[in-house]
């Protein structure tokens, strides 16, 4: 089967680069899931303390519980992108750090995009730069060739620490 360029795609079918998940698009749609998850959150805790009782207690578990999960799953993403985008430690730090911000991922992201830092391809294949001789490069790469197994790690990870933060109980002890 071969490759169908985005200039020979038949009219209406979808170019490759169409379809592809790039770090771009991977990246964006977690980072706007995480800030749509913190407005599910803030709204819980409104909700809460206008109704208070079980309600304002539920709905603060359903979206703080929701939240938790795509917070977990962007933490993951960031750190995935900023490897393979070899972003420095601090803007790799800074990716995952707004996510404790309320909504502060959507300004990263279109900062990371105006500054071409989610521009390219995913690195599944060495090349010339001494970078990739890295333990850590040349386990991303494999890794990204194999991107179901990728997926099924991630979301094992961020399903295994969701279930121990649960066990652990909410951050703030209910007074």
């Amino acid at each position: 089967m071969t490759a169908i360029s985005p200039s020979a795609a038949p009219s209406g079918a979808p170019s490759r680069s169409t379809r592809s998940l790039t770090p771009k698009r991977l990246y964006r749609i977690v980072a706007i899931a995480e800030a749509i998850t913190w407005t599910l959150l803030i709204g819980g805790l409104v909700l809460r303390a206008v109704v208070g009782g079980e309600t304002g207690d539920l709905a603060v578990r359903v979206g703080g519980s929701i939240h938790g999960f795509v917070f977990l799953a962007y933490g993951a993403t960031a750190v995935l992108t900023a490897i393979n985008q070899r972003w420095g430690v601090g803007v790799g730090v800074l990716a995952v750090v707004t996510a404790v911000i309320p909504y502060a991922t959507i300004p990263f992201d279109m900062w990371a995009h105006r500054t071409g830092r989610l521009e390219g391809d995913w690195r599944r294949e060495a090349t010339d730069d001494p970078r990739d001789a890295f333990w850590l490069d040349r386990l991303v790469r494999w890794m990204l060739r194999h991107p179901y197994l990728l997926g099924a790690l991630i979301l094992t990870a961020v399903v295994v620490l969701f279930v121990v933060l649960l066990q652990l109980g909410p951050p703030v002890p209910k007074s």
